[in-house]
């Protein structure tokens, strides 16, 4: 078979999680090119509209689908939106996340609570959802978990906020993909995870107005994310050729996790 033919995604389904900006968004572009027929969730419906929008400018296929991932109780109905209008999820992409800096000592425990809730619980729903329906019952699939290189080290940099809750959670996601992928192999699922480096995003903006220049140099590669840098590895870990690649935790970081 062809490379071209093993990175072909046309007549397949994607559900992109917190895909109606920043990092989603790029992976949804990047899916969408390729042939597959998008479905986007956020919570606001105008961002969501916004990005239907751009990505149908694309000639993209694309859905948006308007839930709150944090609230576990929503994302069944979400799942079964999607699959109702788009058709069974062939490839499900867990972006959602958000973060909260405070030192350990005076972190809320409510704002633990949310960002576990939305990074790590919404993660574990959405796939036990989207298994559940498409992917166990028809042997096969492709699932994206976005980590974090922050779950891979302890973080700690003095020249920026504690975020030991974010940390945690994207922890949890590595070791969240491993397990799944462990077990759902029996299924021809292959599960595998993006830890990103430094993107900016609205998520980041505030540090990357406090740190400047400092995020950069801190990557030998001397750069932060840019708009494509997902776009390759979101492809191969959806496609085919990830056929033989399961349980995998890929750093896009610009060396950071290099030295």
């Amino acid at each position: 078979m062809s490379v071209r033919k093993l990175l072909e995604l046309t007549g397949r389904t994607a559900l992109v999680t917190g895909g109606s900006r920043g990092l989603g968004l790029q992976m949804a572009e990047a899916l969408g090119e390729m042939g597959a027929r998008v479905a986007l969730t956020a919570r606001k419906r105008d961002e969501l509209d916004q990005a239907v929008a751009h990505l149908a400018s694309m000639g993209i296929e694309a859905l948006g689908l308007a839930c709150d991932m944090s609230n576990a109780a929503a994302i069944p109905a979400m799942v079964e939106e999607a699959v109702a209008k788009l058709g069974p999820i062939d490839i499900l992409v867990n972006n959602a996340g958000t973060t909260w800096g405070a030192d350990a000592i005076d972190h809320p425990l409510d704002a633990w609570r949310k960002v576990l809730d939305l990074n790590l619980t919404a993660m574990f729903v959405a796939s036990q959802e989207v298994g559940r329906r498409c992917m166990v019952p028809r042997r096969q699939g492709k699932v994206i978990n976005i980590a974090s290189i922050l779950g891979l080290v302890g973080g700690g940099d003095p020249g920026r906020p504690g975020t030991i809750a974010y940390n945690t959670s994207k922890g949890g996601v590595v070791n969240f993909t491993r397990s799944l992928a462990a077990e759902w192999a029996r299924y021809n699922i292959n599960v595998n995870a993006i830890a990103p480096g430094f993107f900016p995003t609205r998520m980041t903006k505030g540090l990357l107005e406090m740190m400047g220049d400092k995020v950069a140099s801190k990557a030998p590669l001397n750069r932060v994310g840019g708009p494509e840098d997902l776009k390759g590895i979101a492809v191969l870990f959806a496609s085919d050729a990830c056929s033989f690649i399961t349980g995998q935790i890929v750093a896009v970081d610009g060396g950071v996790t290099a030295v």
